[in-house]
């Protein structure tokens, strides 16, 4: 479906036509009409499959097509990170290029001129508010903004902000908002909690479910299996093998990538760390660099797994593994981007194997397995067939686990034929 068959402003249709957006993508094909209608939503769809623009479109003309108070904020978008609530509001400033609609961002980390601007923007009204929840709640309890003229409220990443911690803050803001409002909700995973909790502030929402896309073939996925002293070296040889910049590591704690960005750093290459702990402006300056092409390695959380939109990025490394198959694909997913092929290396020690069998079974596939050099001593077995036993979700794969388990020992016995392994590059 092309955007110009849908019932959307002329004015929008024009900046699509100036941005080259002509096809929809399938969550903005089911979703866009429905919430042209003025139905509450429930979409679960990824990041990566067009989401935002599945909602800011609709919602854009439905705001120049309604009567609604310049005086009063209109619409709220909730995100879970300030990233994401950045290029939600850079991608209303390009949506919105022939209908100029005035938004801010509201979101903590910056410095108090931004704290006036908020504050601004929330007593004079905005026809767009962007926000993360901690920082709102923050500005309704020292100034209770006025939200009655509030008929759009939009949820982005939902499990997210669940897992986060954030929906007691959710329905505090909800309290305050006018019972006769659309409500749309969008999540990459729709968990029974969050099912439940949306229910109680949506009315007979329309559910939309786009199925949880795999990664792309392009992106050259595999894995080395290893002990945890281990890690430092295997990365250090891989950056080596293939003299490469801007290089994503992941790591699951904040802690963890201060050490080895501190580490890596030692090796002469320019690094970079992107955790929760800096200010705004220091993510800002980070993710600059990184664009520009001046960090070889960003050691990052996962802070910087969803919504961080740069198209040539060669290589991600796992220095541990995701807890859920979702954030595997949205870690690896910042790879392979805008045609490019891609390479994601996860290292997976004895205490992660189990979560990594769960990855390899969602993605319904063995991951190659990398050999590690000699002189780097002995490597845990991979125990697969291990993580599989008595779950009732896994008993339906029970017949394959034979055919699985000889096509893994036959990788295991090949492991030291292929040249074509630059892990095994030698040190310096």
């Amino acid at each position: 479906m092309f955007f110009d068959e849908l019932d959307l402003s002329d004015d929008i249709l024009d900046a699509l036509w100036d941005m080259h957006f002509d096809e929809c993508t399938p969550v903005q094909a089911a979703t866009i009409p429905i919430i042209l209608e003025g139905r509450d939503v429930i979409s679960c769809a990824q990041t990566g499959t067009g989401k935002t623009a599945a909602y800011i479109l609709p919602l854009l003309t439905n705001l120049k097509r309604d009567g609604h108070d310049q005086h009063k904020v209109n619409a709220i978008i909730m995100a879970p990170t300030r990233e994401l609530a950045q290029q939600i509001d850079q991608q209303i400033d390009g949506f919105s290029y022939y209908a100029p609609f005035s938004s801010v961002a509201i979101y903590g980390g910056n410095d108090a001129g931004a704290w006036s601007t908020q504050e601004n923007g929330l007593s004079k009204g905005a026809d767009v508010v962007i926000a993360t929840p901690g920082r709102l709640i923050s500005h309704i309890n020292l100034h209770n903004p006025d939200f009655s003229g509030v008929k759009y409220f939009i949820l982005d990443e939902a499990d997210r902000m669940l897992d986060m911690g954030f929906f007691d803050d959710i329905m505090t803001i909800v309290k305050q908002l006018p019972k006769e409002r659309q409500t749309i909700l969008f999540s990459a995973t729709m968990p029974t909690e969050l099912r439940r909790l949306a229910k109680t502030f949506m009315n007979n929402p329309a559910e939309v479910n786009i199925a949880i896309s795999r990664p792309p073939e392009s992106i050259h996925q595999q894995a080395v299996i290893c002990y945890e002293p281990q890690k430092n070296e295997i990365v250090r040889r891989l950056l080596q093998a293939r003299q490469l910049n801007k290089v994503i590591l992941f790591a699951g704690k904040k802690q963890t990538v201060k050490e080895l960005s501190r580490e890596f750093m030692k090796t002469g290459m320019q690094v970079r760390a992107m955790h929760s702990d800096l200010e705004q402006r220091e993510r800002d300056a980070v993710m600059l660099d990184f664009r520009n092409g001046k960090v070889d390695l960003l050691v990052a959380t996962d802070i910087v797994a969803r919504g961080i939109d740069v198209d040539d990025i060669p290589l991600v490394i796992n220095y541990d593994v995701p807890r859920d198959a979702e954030d595997y694909v949205h870690r690896i997913g910042r790879t392979a981007r805008a045609e490019n092929d891609g390479e994601a290396v996860t290292l997976v020690s004895e205490r992660d194997q189990k979560y990594f069998a769960k990855i390899e079974a969602f993605l319904n596939k063995d991951i190659e397995k990398l050999p590690v050099p000699e002189d780097l001593g002995e490597t845990p077995e991979y125990k697969k067939q291990d993580n599989n036993k008595g779950g009732r979700r896994n008993r339906h794969r029970s017949k394959n686990s034979e055919r699985n388990k000889a096509r893994h020992n036959s990788r295991r016995n090949n492991k030291g034929k292929d040249t074509r392994h630059v892990v095994q590059a030698k040190a310096e």
